[in-house]
């Protein structure tokens, strides 16, 4: 993808208003791939690969929950920190509602609804992070310190 041809997409324009400093990384999407596809297409490490991840506790308040490609999420511990009963993902059309993005194109940065936002605390001891771009097929490289500063995120322990 040459550079002419990189979208401008609503995360894009996000993170140009905030004055991050990013890369781009267009890669071959695979649908279903996740993480794993990206990481071989990009050659990065998969732990380095963040995924948005849409979620909404009992009362069906959406969030979000950033985590290692290589990790998953629990539930149980991010309602406890949280301090909600539970947490489940989405359906993939709750989620695209939600967001504004497809499924596989998530990222946290310009969601049509304004949500809560929850990093895992192990992302910010890397040196750089690739995290979607609001498009399926592209990731953008950032220092992971920009999570708390353009989405006011919350740090918590939840991988596994």
């Amino acid at each position: 993808m040459s550079r002419e041809k990189l979208p401008v997409t609503q995360a894009v324009r996000v993170l140009r208003a905030a004055r991050v400093a990013f890369s781009d990384h267009p890669y071959n999407y695979e649908e279903h791939g996740g993480t794993a596809v990206s990481c071989r297409e990009l050659g990065v490490d998969e732990h380095a690969v963040i995924k948005t991840l849409v979620m909404e506790d009992e009362a069906r308040r959406p969030l979000l929950v950033l985590m290692h490609g290589d990790r998953n999420v629990s539930t149980r511990r991010l309602a406890r920190q949280v301090g909600v009963k539970t947490i489940s993902p989405c359906s993939p059309a709750v989620a695209n509602r939600h967001s504004g993005y497809l499924v596989g194109g998530t990222s946290p940065f310009g969601t049509r609804k304004a949500m809560p936002v929850y990093v895992e605390r192990s992302i910010l001891e890397l040196d750089k992070i690739y995290i979607n771009g609001g498009r399926r097929g592209y990731l953008v490289g950032i220092a992971p310190q920009a999570l708390l500063e353009v989405l006011a995120a919350e740090l918590v322990d939840v991988a596994i």
